[in-house]
């Protein structure tokens, strides 16, 4: 059957660490839109941290931000958002700062810090995007049209710890995933990116069938259950490769490119 709608993760997927896309994928996500499939992106990150990625490859296309609370084109229309219960949003905020856990939220695409250190000097390296240091009080007050919440922990066992006490405190009021071993990434019940997928094949007319998904991470497992097909990146760990249809090169070595060539056109 042949592959109608493409969803890509990005880091550690299209993108390496640090790094643009590269050329090879990019010419692959060309020649794959050219031969009818979409391309669209899948990924934990901010919209305006995707943006430049999709943009890269030169494609008006929607795309799957924030672990799938807002689907947005590359142009701006906007094709799907689930905003976070605010008093949802107070809670947590409350119960982070208890603790003095560091705290990242995202409301109305703007990105907030509980505290400026590391962890955000670090993470605005990585997405190439800046925010705005305001305390716990102050987040309290912004928690309007909030898509996400992110913790960052010190180690993945400290992330396992921390993410049991959420779990105990808020149940299924929350739901947790992971796009990194120290995140702790918190979003609406229902939301993920295999919902996502459905949302924008269903508004495309596209058979789930007809579907392809590339991923390498935790936050990637419902989208990659979902998929027509799937693919895991090389560099995914092993719970990873065990759920997909096939398994591609590593990241660094173009392993998308790949994934694109072989399975969607057979090259």
């Amino acid at each position: 059957m042949q592959i109608k709608l493409l969803a890509t993760d990005l880091d550690g997927t299209l993108l390496s660490s640090g790094k643009p896309v590269s050329e090879k994928n990019i010419a692959a996500a060309r020649e794959a839109a050219k031969a009818g499939t979409i391309v669209t992106i899948a990924t934990g990150r901010m919209y305006k941290a995707a943006l430049p990625v999709a943009e890269a490859l030169g494609l008006d296309v929607p795309i799957i931000t924030y672990n799938g609370a807002l689907i947005k084109s590359t142009s701006g229309k906007v094709y799907y958002r689930k905003f976070m219960d605010e008093e949802i949003c107070r809670k947590v905020t409350d119960f982070c700062a208890r603790r003095g856990w560091y705290l990242q939220t995202y409301s109305g695409d703007t990105l907030y810090y509980s505290d400026y250190n590391e962890f955000s000097r670090r993470y605005e390296r990585s997405q190439k995007v800046s925010g705005e240091n305001l305390g716990y009080e102050a987040l309290r007050e912004k928690v309007s049209e909030m898509y996400k919440m992110l913790i960052i922990t010190d180690s993945p066992e400290v992330t396992q710890d921390w993410m049991a006490e959420l779990t105990a405190e808020f149940g299924d009021a929350i739901t947790l995933t992971q796009s990194a071993p120290d995140f702790i990434e918190i979003i609406s019940p229902g939301v993920s990116k295999a919902a996502a997928l459905q949302k924008l094949a269903d508004i495309m007319g596209f058979d789930m069938r007809e579907t392809m998904a590339i991923g390498d991470a935790n936050n990637d497992l419902p989208l990659l259950k979902a998929a027509g097909f799937s693919v895991a990146m090389g560099n995914a760990a092993d719970n990873i490769k065990a759920v997909t249809d096939a398994v591609t090169g590593n990241c660094v070595d173009d392993g998308w490119a790949q994934a694109v060539y072989k399975y969607i056109l057979n090259k």
